[in-house]
């Protein structure tokens, strides 16, 4: 982590991938999706508070189920006013709809679970009537 003569902090690409524990490989793409935008000195990339911030919220997001194009729309959201309303109803909407595909994955989760009980019992008391049969 450095500092510039404003007392801002920087991070190089090293420094983010080690603290968020995902390859310099990643934070590139997320820069080729304009999802964080580091300044350049010579060949190196200059990280600041804002794209840092960004790939926090990014990783979260992913781990939410949240697409990468749901991630830039909330940022140009916030980007073009920050204190926003629009953003939180945006970002309150996508949950509502995140949490409601995840309900129905559980709801099919729990259905073909039972279904797989129901497959277990009937192959295990087959298998008993089986060894059963072969003992007479």
């Amino acid at each position: 982590m450095t500092t510039d003569k404003k007392e801002q902090q920087t991070y190089t690409i090293g420094e983010l991938a080690k603290e968020f524990d995902i390859t310099p490989r990643s934070i590139r793409f997320y820069e080729e999706q304009d999802l964080i935008n580091p300044t350049r000195t010579g060949m190196n990339r200059i990280y600041n508070n804002k794209d840092r911030v960004r790939l926090k919220l990014i990783l979260r997001g992913k781990r939410l189920g949240f697409s990468l194009a749901e991630a830039k729309n909330l940022f140009e959201l916030y980007d073009s006013n920050p204190d926003s309303a629009m953003q939180l109803e945006t970002m309150l909407s996508m949950t509502e709809q995140k949490r409601a595909v995840l309900l129905q994955q559980l709801e099919d989760i729990q259905m073909l679970m039972g279904e797989l009980d129901e497959v277990e019992a009937r192959c295990r008391e087959e298998l008993a009537e089986l060894k059963r049969g072969h003992k007479e």
